[in-house]
């Protein structure tokens, strides 16, 4: 395992599902980073993709591309079909279930935006991502600074910046069947308290990718 008991531990240990179950239409991170985000998308992924964007939302900051299929996995049901980029989607719960309900080797990219921090049992999730990429697929995880501070991992929140993408590298490297991951990061310039607060719009930006050998 991974992590141990108390770092998986959360501020708010009430159902998640209750903490979800309004929408938010609102976006998490500001324009430059989503800018960023995008132009990755654009570099790594390729046109007639299958792509899974889990933990997504009412936007998946995807490029301009013709994908073969977009399947959005998510908490919020009207956040998902508000997003017009998803071919379908579901709702499931992954600190709970953690089992796609989705086929081996069924898509050439699997997106993870802002969400990792989240996740209770990484090792059985980053497992399933590994199961559903083709041989040569990506998966691709970004994050800022910001989070639902009550519903982050204590893994998470007691960590750094620096940290969290030790972290989700070991995510990668403990999940047999994945290359050796490649980070991507544009830290910010703007005083701690201000990224938190989410002012000056210079969110950093931390991506994490690796392919399924």
């Amino acid at each position: 395992m991974i992590l141990s008991p108390s770092q998986r531990q959360k501020l708010d240990s009430s159902d998640d599902q209750l903490f979800y179950d309004y929408p938010r239409f609102v976006t998490h991170v500001d324009d430059g980073f989503i800018d960023q985000l995008t132009q990755l998308y654009g570099t790594l992924l390729q046109p007639n993709d299958r792509v899974l964007d889990l933990m997504s939302s009412w936007v998946s900051h995807l490029p301009d591309f013709v994908f073969r299929e977009v399947v959005g996995h998510g908490m919020n049901a009207a956040e998902l079909a508000k997003n017009r980029r998803l071919d379908r989607y579901f709702v499931q719960n992954l600190n709970v279930d953690p089992k796609l309900p989705l086929a081996d080797q069924s898509f050439e990219a699997v997106l993870v935006a802002v969400s990792v921090q989240y996740l209770q049992y990484p090792e059985a999730v980053f497992a399933e991502i590994q199961r559903v990429l083709t041989p040569g697929g990506i998966c691709i995880v970004s994050f800022s600074n910001r989070m639902f501070y009550q519903k982050a991992i204590a893994a998470w929140r007691d960590s750094t910046d620096a940290e969290h993408l030790q972290l989700v590298q070991y995510y990668f490297q403990q999940t047999p069947g994945f290359a050796k991951p490649t980070v991507v990061t544009q830290r910010s310039d703007q005083p701690l308290l201000l990224q938190m607060l989410g002012l000056g719009h210079r969110d950093p930006f931390y991506a994490v990718s690796a392919r399924k050998q």
